[in-house]
């Protein structure tokens, strides 16, 4: 498969990512029962967070503030900004995040795993950073998910800077938020799922290391 350029990748057909009919907003005790329940029934999903990003020299980012986890139909959001969030969060996402039995994906979680194990004292298990797991032989930058998804679904994903920097703060994310970031999680789990269906061939492979 030859490596799509940028202006190859800008003209490419846009990925269309989840709906937001399939999006869940954790808030409630019961949403977090219904979350827990159902994700931890998959044997991979799709795992990332966002924070309120810090612009003055010297700040020190609070985050994250939101943490996004995918099963194959759906995407659930945990906003974590407040105690009383946090906390409900946390009941579903350290069980689910500290398994040895559910593997996490996602691209770039070097700084997701650290910042929670910070804020929340989760310890992350079984682990796999598409970003390193996915590159070819002989690559040495990481593998980011805009080029994952044109490389093997020939799609373009779009990626605004204008809404990754945004406050993921809020108390009430806006519709593209939630979409952004939950699309964020639903592609690393399908990019894997498509990945592993669809091996490449052994001299194109980086052997993947598992976080633990």
């Amino acid at each position: 498969m030859v490596e799509p350029s940028v202006v190859d990748i800008d003209e490419l057909p846009a990925y269309e990512g989840i709906r937001l009919a399939d999006v869940r907003i954790v808030r409630s005790p019961l949403d977090a029962a219904a979350a827990l329940a159902a994700l931890s029934q998959a044997d991979v999903i799709g795992f990332d967070t966002e924070s309120k990003p810090t612009f003055s020299k010297g700040e020190v980012s609070t985050g994250p503030h939101l943490v996004q986890l995918a099963s194959d139909d759906l995407a659930y959001l945990f906003q974590i900004g407040s105690a009383a969030s946090a906390q409900t969060a946390l009941e579903v996402l350290k069980p689910l995040l500290e398994s040895d039995s559910i593997l996490k994906v996602g691209f770039g979680l070097g700084d997701d795993l650290k910042r929670l194990r910070s804020k929340l004292g989760i310890e992350a298990r079984n682990v796999l950073d598409l970003a390193t797991a996915m590159r070819r032989r002989g690559e040495r930058n990481t593998l980011g998910a805009k080029t994952a998804v044109a490389r093997f679904f020939g799609k373009r994903l779009q990626k605004s800077r204008r809404i990754t920097t945004t406050n993921w703060a809020l108390p009430h994310l806006s519709e593209k938020q939630v979409l952004y970031a939950a699309d964020d999680a639903h592609v690393a789990l399908r990019l894997y799922r498509y990945w592993r269906a669809n091996p490449p061939a052994d001299d194109a492979i980086v052997p993947a290391r598992r976080a633990s």
